[in-house]
C-alpha cells in the first residue's frame, strides 16, 4: 500500500528539522559502539566488584565472551501494574544461564501511581518523576558492563522515563517487557456512574470504595485506556515489545514465555552476534511517526502529547504539536476503548487488539512499514499474535477482521475519519484536546469564564452551588513551572454533572488531565502557562471564551482582555511538603509543555 501523503510529508519535515540534533546523537552512539563490550575494559578490581555477588556466573563474566544482560526494573508492589515484575529477574537469570549467558539487575527506578496521587500533593511530583526515572536509568547502566538491556515498566511516567534513559545508552539493544493488564472487574462504565453518584452526594464513601476496589482488584495494569495502556500500545507500534505481548494477563504461562523470549531476544541483538540492533537504530524518526499514528487511531492518552516529544528529543528527534495535529487530520479512529467506549483493554485484545490495528493502518498507508524492530526489519511482524504450542512460544498471523466492530473497525469504515487528539490555537495560546470521547455536539463551547487558581477552589465552588449555568472553568497556575503540572482528573465528575444537567461546559487549563480524559471538552497543556505570562493569566470571571475543536481554535472573544496585566498567584503552598521541596530545581529549569516539559535541554549537539 502506498504511504499516505500527509504521513510522508510530516516525516520528511521531522527528519529535516532534526538533522543536526539527530546526527550529533548518532555520532555519540557510534563512538560508544566502537569501544566494544565495556566490561572487558574494566580494571580487575572493577570487574571483581561487578561480579562479586553473581555466584556461579563469576567465571563466565570474567571471561567476557558470553552475553550479559542488564535488567532495569520499576518493580514495586504498591503499583498493581508493576507487582508482577517481582519474579522477572530470577526467571530471566535462570533462562539465560541455561543458554550460557548471564543477567544482573542493573538498578531500580522509582514508580509512582497517579491513581493514588490524583488530587493530592504527590501528583505535583508525577510529571517530574519521568525525568527522575530517566536519570535513575542512566545511573543503573553507568557501570558499562552490559551487552543489552531489558526494561521492566508499564505506567504513566515510567515507560517514557525508561525510553529517555535507554536512548542515553542507545548503542546497546533494548527490549521492553510488559506485565499485562489485570483481569476485568467492575466495568469502567459502572465505576464512572458510581463516581457521579458520589459527587452528587447520592451515595456514601463506603459504596464508592466498594466499587473502586471491585474495579481495581488484582495484579496488572488498570484496564481502561489511559496513559499506562497507551504506553503499551506505543511500545508495539515503535518496535520495542514483542508482537502481541502488551495485553497478555499476568500470571499466565504465555506471559512468562513472552518475558523469557524478550530477554533472550535482547541478547540476540547485541554486538556479540550477527543481528546487532542498538536501540538508537530502532527509535528513529519513522518509529516516532508510527507512534503518533498509533496514538491517534486508538484515541490514546493526552499525556503522550508531552511524553513523546520528550522521548524523541532524547534521541535527537524534534517533534512539535503541529506534527500531531496534521497526522490527526488523516489517521482514522478505529478503536473504542474506555473512556472512548465501553470496552476495556481485555475486550480490545480479544477483538483483535494491536495486531489488527497495525495491520489495518499498514494496509491503508498510515504507518511506515520498513522500520527496524526488536524482532527484525519491518512492522509487519506486529500483525502477528503469540501462542504457546507443543514447541513452545510461536507467532502466528493475527486476525484480519475485527471480532467485535463495536470495539474495532476497519480503517475504511472508522468510528471517525480523524484521530482522537487535536491541537488548539488562538488568542489564548496553544493547547491540546482529546475529542475521541467527546460527543460532536460538545465540540464547540462558547461560555463565560469562571477562574480558579486551584482545583480545590473549583470543587468548593461546585459544592457551594455557585456553578449553575454555562461555564468555561479556567484552572490556571497549574503548569510545569508553577507546580509540576499535576493531572486534574478529580474535576471530571463535577464537570460531567454540569454537562449532564444540560449546561455547556468546558475546561481550560495549563495543567494536565488524566490519560482517562473523557466526555467533557478540555483544552489542556495551555502554553504559555500562566506563570510565564500567558494570556490565560489575563482572564477574569465573566470573560467570554470559545473552544472550537472543529476548527482548532481557543480564543478570548474580547481581545481587549489581552491589554490587562497578568494575574499573580501565591504559589508558596506548592513549594514544600510531600517531597515537593526537593524538586525546586525541576520547577526552575523545566521547559514548556509543547517542548516536552522536561529538565533536559536540547541544543544542536543533542542532550
Amino acid at each position: 500500500m502506498r504511504l499516505n501523503t500527509t504521513l510522508a510529508e510530516v516525516t520528511d519535515r521531522i527528519i529535516a528539522r532534526s538533522a543536526k540534533t539527530r546526527r550529533a546523537y548518532l555520532d555519540r552512539m557510534a563512538a560508544a559502539q566502537g569501544k566494544g563490550p565495556a566490561r572487558a575494559h574494566l580494571s580487575c578490581s572493577g570487574q571483581a566488584h561487578a561480579y562479586a555477588a553473581t555466584g556461579a556466573d563469576q567465571d563466565s563474566l570474567a571471561q567476557a565472551n558470553t552475553g550479559h544482560l542488564g535488567i532495569v526494573t520499576a518493580y514495586n508492589d504498591m503499583l498493581s501494574a508493576h507487582q508482577p515484575f517481582e519474579t522477572y529477574p530470577a526467571l530471566i537469570r535462570d533462562a539465560l544461564r541455561a543458554q550460557g549467558a548471564t543477567a544482573q539487575v542493573a538498578g531500580g527506578v522509582p514508580a509512582m501511581c497517579d491513581g493514588v496521587t490524583q488530587g493530592e500533593a504527590g501528583m505535583e511530583l508525577s510529571l517530574f518523576s519521568r525525568d527522575t526515572i530517566a536519570m535513575a536509568t542512566g545511573i543503573a547502566l553507568s557501570h558499562n558492563v552490559f551487552d543489552a538491556a531489558v526494561y521492566l515498566g508499564v505506567c504513566d511516567k515510567i515507560v517514557p522515563g525508561l525510553v529517555i534513559g535507554a536512548q542515553a545508552f542507545g548503542h546497546i539493544p533494548a527490549v521492553f517487557l510488559p506485565a499485562g493488564p489485570m483481569t476485568s472487574g467492575l466495568s469502567n462504565d459502572e465505576k464512572a456512574k458510581t463516581r457521579l453518584l458520589y459527587a452528587k452526594g447520592e451515595i456514601g464513601r463506603d459504596a464508592l470504595l466498594k466499587a473502586e476496589m471491585a474495579a481495581y482488584h488484582g495484579p496488572g495494569t488498570c484496564t481502561f485506556y489511559g496513559t499506562a495502556n497507551t504506553n503499551q500500545m506505543l511500545m508495539e507500534f515503535m518496535g520495542l515489545h514483542l508482537p502481541g505481548s502488551s495485553f497478555v494477563n499476568p500470571g499466565t504461562p504465555l506471559r512468562e514465555a513472552l518475558t523469557l523470549e524478550g530477554a533472550k531476544r535482547a541478547l540476540g541483538l547485541s554486538a556479540l552476534g550477527n543481528s546487532y540492533t542498538p536501540v538508537c537504530e530502532v527509535l528513529d524518526e519513522k518509529a516516532y511517526v508510527n507512534g503518533i499514528a498509533g496514538l491517534m487511531t486508538t484515541g490514546g492518552s493526552t499525556n503522550l502529547l508531552i511524553h513523546l516529544i520528550a522521548m524523541a528529543r532524547a534521541g535527537g528527534v524534534i517533534l512539535d504539536w503541529q506534527d500531531f495535529a496534521d497526522l490527526s487530520e488523516v489517521v482514522p479512529l478505529i478503536a473504542r476503548v474506555y473512556p472512548n467506549g465501553l470496552a476495556d483493554v481485555n475486550h480490545f485484545h480479544a477483538a483483535g487488539g494491536l495486531g489488527y490495528v497495525i495491520g489495518e493502518l499498514l494496509n491503508a498507508g498510515f504507518l511506515h512499514p520498513d522500520t527496524k524492530t526488536v524482532v527484525g526489519q519491518g512492522l509487519e511482524h506486529y500483525t502477528q499474535e503469540p501462542f504457546l504450542g507443543e514447541d513452545g512460544l510461536v507467532f502466528r498471523p493475527g486476525t484480519k477482521t475485527s471480532l467485535n466492530e463495536a470495539i474495532l473497525r476497519p480503517a475504511d469504515t472508522p468510528f471517525q475519519k480523524t484521530g482522537g487528539l487535536k491541537r488548539l490555537s488562538g488568542t489564548l495560546g496553544t493547547a491540546v484536546i482529546k475529542v475521541s470521547a467527546v460527543a460532536e455536539k460538545h465540540h464547540v463551547i462558547e461560555a463565560p469564564a469562571r477562574v480558579f487558581h486551584d482545583q480545590e477552589e473549583a470543587k468548593a465552588a461546585f459544592k457551594a452551588g455557585e456553578l449553575t449555568g454555562d461555564v468555561v472553568l479556567v484552572v490556571r497556575f497549574q503548569g510545569p513551572k508553577a507546580n509540576g503540572m499535576p493531572e486534574l482528573h478529580s474535576l471530571t465528575p463535577m464537570l460531567a454533572i454540569l454537562q449532564g444537567q444540560g449546561h455547556r461546559v468546558a475546561l481550560v487549563t495549563d495543567g494536565r488531565m488524566s490519560g482517562a480524559s473523557g466526555k467533557v471538552p478540555a483544552a489542556i497543556h495551555v502554553v504559555p502557562e500562566a506563570l510565564d505570562g500567558g494570556p490565560i493569566a489575563q482572564i477574569r470571571d465573566g470573560d467570554m471564551i470559545r473552544l472550537d475543536a472543529t476548527s482548532g481554535k481557543l480564543e478570548i472573544l474580547d481581545e481587549t482582555v489581552l491589554q490587562r496585566p497578568c494575574a499573580s498567584a501565591d504559589l508558596s503552598a506548592y513549594q514544600q511538603g510531600t517531597g515537593r521541596e526537593m524538586f525546586a530545581m525541576f520547577r526552575q529549569t523545566v521547559t514548556s509543555a509543547d517542548t516536552g516539559a522536561t529538565v533536559f535541554g536540547l541544543s544542536e549537539d543533542g542532550i
